[in-house]
């Protein structure tokens, strides 16, 4: 019968609508998460090589300062193999 026809093309289309949203709301909400999780990678990446050239500054000045490679290691952090290459 006729309204039950149109009930059905409502709940169609109320379907559609709502599978429409649904996925753009989805799919904002992934790109959101996706760019704060780069943002959050990016930024303990960066701090990681500031350190790390921090670290290597620290060696060189200690070194040219004559301390020993096992001296600057403790101070650094650094391994020995890796302030043993700041001379070459």
């Amino acid at each position: 019968d006729v309204l039950s026809t149109a009930r059905q093309e409502g709940l169609d289309e109320g379907r559609a609508e709502g599978l429409t949203i649904g996925r753009a709301e989805g799919r904002a909400e992934g790109r959101a998460e996706g760019r704060a999780e780069g943002r959050a990678e990016g930024l303990a990446e960066g701090l990681d090589k500031g350190q790390k050239k921090k670290a290597l500054d620290v060696a060189r000045n200690l070194k040219s300062m004559g301390l020993s490679t096992e001296m600057i290691a403790k101070a650094t952090g650094l391994t020995e193999c890796e302030i043993m290459k700041l001379g070459e």
